[in-house]
């Protein structure tokens, strides 16, 4: 069956996963990706923690999707290691990865980088570390003004995503991916890109902050500008 693997594949692969609670535990990898939450100070603790067990040679990359790398990296004693591998949810069936260099990443890393993205089977796509990076950088502002057009009445949602759905024959209307992504993940996501960039395209609506506050967070809390059977 199309995307199943076959019982002893699956045996096999689970076989190779192992899962820990401590930071010790990856000495020994050669390249380790951290994904935690959009939170600068946790993702410094956590590349702190991990330059102080892995080897000299052990690359160390974010998956952050608007955060910035080179404040991570400088907490390192290995900046020329570190870059970023922003996968794209969900990530078993997104085929793009940006690969971020920042300004100490070498070119040595960046290659590693790429040559991991292409034996995952996905499109590696090398963006600079700048504020939403490449994806980010145009989609946000196309999101939040999705949201602006909803607040400013000029529209009702169903009309604001069927125009863009079918007038731009994309798979979902801005909304409606809104509610997929998560809005306190899109609303933490721009307020990090306003702090950094200062730019008004990222500012984030009073509409999407007043719903992450009401905890309408789209799919996942069954309502956010659509409602959802849990």
């Amino acid at each position: 069956e199309k995307g199943r693997l076959s019982p002893p594949d699956r045996e096999s692969v689970l076989a190779r996963i192992k899962g820990t609670t401590r930071t010790g535990d990856f000495a020994g990898c050669d390249l380790v990706i951290e994904a935690a939450t959009e939170n600068i100070d946790l993702k410094k603790k956590i590349f702190a923690e991990l330059d102080g067990v892995c080897s000299r040679d052990t690359i160390l990359a974010t998956n952050t999707s608007v955060l910035s790398i080179i404040d991570m990296a400088v907490v390192t004693s290995r900046p020329d290691k570190v870059l970023g591998l922003h996968f794209f949810n969900p990530a078993p069936v997104m085929k793009l990865v940006e690969v971020v260099r920042t300004i100490a990443t070498s070119d040595e890393t960046v290659e590693i980088g790429v040559a991991f993205t292409n034996s995952l089977g996905k499109r590696a796509v090398i963006a600079p570390d700048t504020p939403g990076f490449l994806v980010n950088r145009m989609l946000t502002p196309f999101l939040l003004n999705a949201v602006r057009t909803l607040e400013a009445g000029v529209a009702t949602r169903e009309d604001i995503d069927a125009a863009i759905n079918l007038g731009m024959n994309l798979p979902m209307g801005p909304l409606a991916l809104l509610d997929l992504i998560g809005l306190d993940t899109v609303f933490a996501g721009a307020c990090a890109l306003y702090e950094e960039a200062k730019d008004p395209q990222f500012a984030p609506p009073v509409l999407i902050r007043k719903m992450v506050t009401a905890g309408w967070l789209g799919r996942k809390t069954g309502k956010g500008f659509y409602e959802y059977n849990k």
